[in-house]
């Protein structure tokens, strides 16, 4: 996904919004299925793609050095996993697909670290769907859950649950 001179950048940031950033344009994007990133992410594998031009626009992640050649960024108040950063020159900053406000066309052309992928995932999409609508319980709690999260495109207004 790559944005021209003429449209805007690519903006997202982490749950609460203490983080936030932009970039021009993002390439090299995969899924990782290494148990470092599932470890990090706390999921099944970490979607990841390669920053260009990245600007940190409120503040830069705390980072955690999980390897002697990569540390990683999150949000140290929500706990949002938003960066793997190989150490060493000129290497790009990865930043996690879901991160950004729009993730939807960062598509991944690749998936690695294949030697740690659980052998389920290859069944997901065969997974029966529900959506929450889908019960008269779930209409009831969802007409009372109230959103802390930060929106999804920049508010210079928008201020945190305190």
């Amino acid at each position: 996904m790559n944005a021209s001179p003429s449209s805007p950048r690519l903006t997202g940031g982490c749950q609460c919004g203490a983080i936030r950033f932009s970039c021009e344009s993002v390439g090299h994007a995969s899924i990782c299925h290494c148990r470092m990133c599932q470890k990090a992410f706390g999921n099944v594998f970490a979607p990841l793609a390669a920053a260009n031009g990245l600007v940190w626009t409120k503040r830069e992640p705390k980072r955690f050095a999980s390897s002697n050649t990569v540390k990683r960024g999150f949000c140290d108040s929500c706990g949002t996993p938003l960066t793997y950063e190989w150490q060493g020159d000129n290497q790009p900053v990865f930043l996690a697909i879901c991160a950004f406000d729009d993730p939807s066309g960062i598509v991944p052309a690749l998936q690695v670290g294949e030697e740690g992928r659980l052998p389920w995932t290859n069944d997901l999409a065969k997974l029966p769907g529900l959506s929450p609508e889908g019960t008269e319980k779930s209409v009831a709690f969802l007409a009372k859950v109230v959103s802390y999260q930060h929106p999804d495109h920049d508010d210079p207004d928008w201020k945190p649950r305190s």
